[in-house]
């Protein structure tokens, strides 16, 4: 595929930071190249000359002094091949960097709203105009898709003044904040017209290890045939939401572009944090990483069920809300209330309930939204149950 009409004239002027052709050049180099080159610090000067961490149910890792070294240097991150990866500062610090790759103003962008805030925040600087696409519980609508696609013919992707939809960004599982999750049935009709309409698939899946459900649905990224898939995973849910690490996969050509933008803001990832999650996967092993996976889809899965037990108490005649098939997040609509702001934001705080009103979540905040966020990630049952008696007595005396 030819994607220079889909990358930005910022995009398209970057070029390799010498700092990091000089690190590849140095990785490459036999021992006896004699380098005043680079700007690294030297490491036998670090004053940390091992670790340790200890990980249940595994031996501890134990990093010496030639790879504590190598975790407190500078450290290229990213790998070679036809689908590259590209290792980032934790799954939204790549997102950005894909959208300054993409987005030109007045550029067509596709989303399915509610969204993460910080997404929203990362896009709409950058000029585009994004349009929502319809989702419901199963996750994005098709025929809305086909709807929306229809004002253009499949011919007007050639022509840029047509303003075509450069890319569709989407969250498949567990979405932030609606817990809504694609079937695989409308990810293969969603594919197909992506084909025909050529526009790329932002495939941002930070939940994915938090399905609840198996077999899990096929990824965007297992059916891209022609490389139009940009898909961003995370550690963050799984491993340590605090080493900051994830990563994206997709076309070489786009991955080198994400990897230009990195190069003039964070530059190098955490090395450290790198080496402790390569260490740790390594020790697990595949089967011991999907057996801490499984863990930890028991425990949030439980911890929905709890919630929606205390909703089901609480609110079954004063609210309406789908069972989330993957994340941590119930999205729940108040009836008899067209915008939940005051209610969440200053009634239930006074009530010593903190929950998160849903208009933050779309492309005009300012319109009013009956919905509301809650998250079953840290609170107890007990909890959980004071929280939503409280929420129903303000409802109650709201409506």
């Amino acid at each position: 595929m030819n994607y220079s009409r889909f990358l930005t004239a910022t995009s398209l002027a970057r070029r390799p930071n010498p700092i990091r052709t000089t690190v590849e050049i140095m990785s490459r180099a036999p021992r006896t190249l004699i380098s005043l080159a680079p700007g690294s610090p030297n490491p036998k000067l670090f004053p940390f000359k091992s670790a340790a961490f200890t990980v249940e149910n595994v031996a501890t890792i134990q990093l010496e002094e030639e790879m504590i070294e190598r975790a407190l240097q500078y450290s290229p991150s990213y790998g070679q091949g036809q689908m590259d990866l590209c290792i980032t500062s934790g799954c939204q610090d790549g997102l950005c960097k894909a959208f300054e790759m993409l987005i030109n103003p007045g550029d067509t962008i596709l989303v399915n709203e509610p969204l993460f805030p910080g997404t929203l925040y990362a896009m709409k600087p950058l000029g585009g105009n994004i349009i929502n696409v319809p989702s419901d519980e199963y996750g994005i609508i098709p025929e809305g898709l086909k709807k929306i696609l229809s004002q253009w013919k499949p011919e007007d992707s050639k022509d840029p003044t047509k303003k075509t939809p450069k890319f569709l960004y989407t969250v498949p599982n567990g979405n932030n904040p609606t817990g809504n999750s694609l079937t695989g049935d409308r990810k293969k009709e969603i594919y197909e017209l992506a084909r025909k309409y050529d526009f790329l698939i932002i495939e941002d899946d930070p939940y994915y290890f938090l399905q609840f459900n198996k077999p899990w649905e096929p990824t965007f990224l297992s059916m891209d045939v022609d490389g139009r898939v940009i898909r961003a995973d995370t550690f963050s849910k799984v491993v340590s939401s605090g080493l900051r690490v994830g990563f994206m996969t997709g076309p070489k050509t786009l991955i080198e572009r994400i990897v230009l933008h990195t190069q003039v803001s964070s530059l190098h990832p955490c090395t450290l944090s790198q080496l402790m999650i390569l260490q740790l996967l390594t020790q697990w092993g595949e089967e011991g990483f999907l057996a801490h996976v499984d863990r930890t889809i028991n425990f949030y899965k439980n911890q929905r069920d709890l919630m929606l037990a205390a909703a089901d108490k609480w609110l079954c005649d004063l609210a309406e809300w789908h069972v989330p098939k993957a994340g941590m997040f119930l999205w729940i609509k108040v009836k008899g209330i067209s915008d939940t702001k005051e209610l969440i934001e200053k009634k239930a705080i006074e009530r010593e309930v903190l929950l998160v009103p849903g208009n933050g979540f779309y492309i005009d905040a300012s319109i009013p939204s009956s919905f509301f966020r809650a998250s079953f990630s840290l609170v107890t049952p007990a909890q959980m149950d004071t929280a939503f008696q409280r929420l129903a007595q303000l409802i109650k005396e709201s409506v």
